[in-house]
């Protein structure tokens, strides 16, 4: 065994997760993401790739929330205050 390995056992103390876990959660991954999700269950996609997409996936969410987030943020301020104080109370909700 590593040193790394040992390390990483010793200081996770009781919490360790299994291989069989990982690949559980590896799986449930990637039923989540679109790209990956209708793939056959034959075709072996591998951990590292659906990491690789997860991570994407996640960026390319936040850049829509950002844009979204803009494009809201415009619409308000070029809206009556009676409209964007209608539109403000359904967000909060």
């Amino acid at each position: 065994m590593s040193g790394r390995r040992s390390r990483s056992r010793q200081s996770s103390g009781t919490s360790r997760i299994s291989e069989d876990q990982i690949n559980d959660l590896i799986l449930k991954l990637q039923q989540l993401l679109p790209e990956l999700r209708d793939s056959r269950r034959s075709d072996k996609v591998s951990a590292a790739r659906v990491l690789q997409d997860t991570c994407n996936y996640i960026r390319n969410l936040h850049r829509e929330v950002d844009d979204l987030s803009e494009r809201l943020s415009e619409l308000l301020a070029n809206t009556d205050t009676a409209q964007a104080a209608l539109i403000r109370s359904l967000l909060t909700q």
